[in-house]
């Protein structure tokens, strides 16, 4: 149990969720089959560079991707036994922003500037939950109390710009939690907040999904924010799923070469004068994609096959995770010429 509710029951089955755009009359798959289990007040982190896809897969679970160019999500996403993939917009209203909520990168782009912060708030407790003002007004304070800002009247009648960018995304936060979502999806909550801030956002949002037993989908690129509120982590290159495995697994044995990029270049104290690592090159463009392993333009350990041969997905008995590289293979390991230097 964890806050009065049971966390070990599964709320969201996704199975081989894919996207595409249609780009100059030609398709682009830029989510290709990924597939995840969220349960019950726990937090499963997407993780990767800017254009792997995370915030697309997070757009794809509500079915708010612009068309054109995005074409009707593929797959299964069952919330409660419904595919949300295929559910008639009148109920996906009724599911966004009261079962399944969603927290923004940029609070001020995410606020209308023109209302203050009360009208805002105040939309959405009488859009989902059909209250009258006077009843959505104590829902309202609630959510502002949860968040740890004054539930007055005087605050309800601030705009945006009269708040700091912390205060912002606690607003954003208590938005969200107006209507008791079940699940609560973050993408990139702190980016653009200090690192004190940064900390103080992350521990109310381990708080409040203590306090609510929401599950989460945390959308960062921060291995920081990653080890803070994880339980699972999948790291996503090209719009697939490349590793999954729990926390704690994946920190202390990253296995694949663009996980290990990633943890590589950290800032550490450790390195002092010398230079921090980078990973070379850049995400490929969905119109320009490698016809074997996305990552091999970019990896050290790069094979003939990973040129011309997508690589399956391995599970790794030792470390209990999978990863989607060749490396893995048990037939293709004499190939490598240095695996030690790899395993560390």
């Amino acid at each position: 149990m964890q806050g009065g509710y049971i966390v070990n029951s599964m709320i969201l089955r996704v199975r081989n969720l894919t996207t595409k755009l249609r780009i100059d009359k030609r398709v682009h798959t830029v989510i290709d089959g990924l597939s995840f289990d969220l349960e019950k007040g726990k937090t499963l982190a997407l993780v990767g560079e800017s254009g792997c896809g995370k915030s697309l897969t997070a757009l794809s679970l509500l079915r708010i991707l612009p068309t054109p160019p995005a074409l009707p999500p593929e797959g299964e996403v069952l919330f409660h036994g419904e595919n949300l993939l295929t559910l008639p917009e009148s109920r996906m209203r009724q599911i966004r922003g009261q079962k399944i909520a969603m927290i923004f990168q940029n609070p001020t782009a995410a606020l209308n500037p023109v209302y203050p912060i009360g009208y805002q708030m105040l939309e959405v407790a009488t859009t989902h939950l059909k209250l009258k003002p006077k009843e959505a007004k104590a829902f309202i304070f609630e959510a502002l109390r949860d968040v740890h800002l004054p539930a007055t009247d005087e605050q309800l009648q601030a705009y945006p710009h009269q708040l700091s960018g912390g205060m912002l995304q606690r607003v954003m936060i208590a938005m969200s939690l107006i209507c008791s979502p079940e699940i609560l999806i973050a993408d990139e909550p702190t980016t653009a907040l200090d690192v004190t801030i940064q900390a103080q956002i992350l521990d109310l949002l381990k708080e409040l999904q203590e306090k609510r037993g929401m599950a989460t989908l945390m959308i960062t690129h921060d291995m920081g924010v990653v080890s803070e509120i994880a339980d699972e982590v999948i790291v996503m290159y090209t719009g697939e799923q490349i590793e999954k495995s729990g926390l704690k697994t994946l920190f202390e044995n990253p296995a694949h070469p663009y996980t290990q990029a990633l943890f590589a270049a950290r800032p550490d104290a450790a390195l002092h004068q010398r230079k921090l690592p980078a990973l070379e090159g850049n995400v490929p463009k969905v119109t320009d994609l490698p016809k074997g392993c996305r990552f091999a333009p970019r990896c050290r350990y790069a094979m003939e096959i990973c040129e011309h041969q997508k690589p399956d997905e391995f599970n790794l008995p030792e470390t209990g995770h999978v990863a989607k590289c060749w490396l893995y293979d048990e037939e293709l390991k004499w190939k490598i010429d240095d695996e030690e230097a790899f395993r560390s």
